[in-house]
């Protein structure tokens, strides 16, 4: 298909990214991440004000829009298809956490704090089990990682250190802190999805 005439130069540079993604070119696809990760975390941002769900609905709608790219149709931007993505699919977050009571059968609740599962000191045998079972699966997923991306979501999700304290303990600064944990998440993501783990 060829470029429309009404898109601006940088939508038609966008669309031929598009195309080279949708054939399997993987510097194509970093290439459109690194154009518009920070523009769609900030506005996810915006919406859910809360950092740590921002971070995951950037990488789920990028998910998203990667994996239907050859459905994307030039007749308007890439970059207004991917927010309109964004702004749905974190809607439907919205929706889901609104309505679900937080429990062990919360979807995406295998990254949150302990403290926020079921309450009761007396958990049913059943569910430990389960959140035992959510666990391996996480580590023995985060184990092929490369080592630092490894170390970075160790300790930020099973050791549940703040931004600074990794910072402090990798001796690194906390912008470079921030940019590897998002990319070791969005390497996590990438094996999600081509592995048989549900959770």
């Amino acid at each position: 298909m060829e470029i429309t005439q009404n898109l601006s130069d940088k939508a038609q540079y966008d669309y031929e990214l598009v195309l080279k993604a949708a054939d399997g070119d993987q510097r194509a696809y970093a290439e459109l991440l690194g154009r518009y990760r920070d523009a769609i975390y900030f506005m996810l941002l915006k919406m859910v004000n809360n950092p740590s769900d921002a971070e995951d609905l950037t990488i789920e709608a990028f998910g998203k829009a990667f994996k239907s790219i050859k459905q994307y149709a030039p007749n308007f931007a890439f970059s207004t298809w991917l927010f309109k993505i964004a702004t749905n699919n974190c809607i439907d977050f919205m929706r889901k956490k609104k309505s679900t009571p937080l429990s062990f059968e919360t979807p995406g609740d295998e990254m949150d704090d302990p403290s926020h599962n079921i309450q009761s000191e007396d958990m049913d045998p059943e569910e430990s089990l389960i959140n035992h079972q959510k666990l391996s699966m996480m580590k023995e997923i985060v184990a092929k990682l490369k080592p630092r991306y490894r170390k970075l979501i160790e300790l930020r999700y099973f050791k549940e250190y703040s931004y600074d304290e990794i910072a402090q303990e990798l001796e690194l600064p906390i912008g470079t802190v921030k940019a590897q944990l998002f990319r070791a998440r969005d390497l996590l993501f990438n094996i999600f999805n081509n592995t048989n783990h549900s959770f």
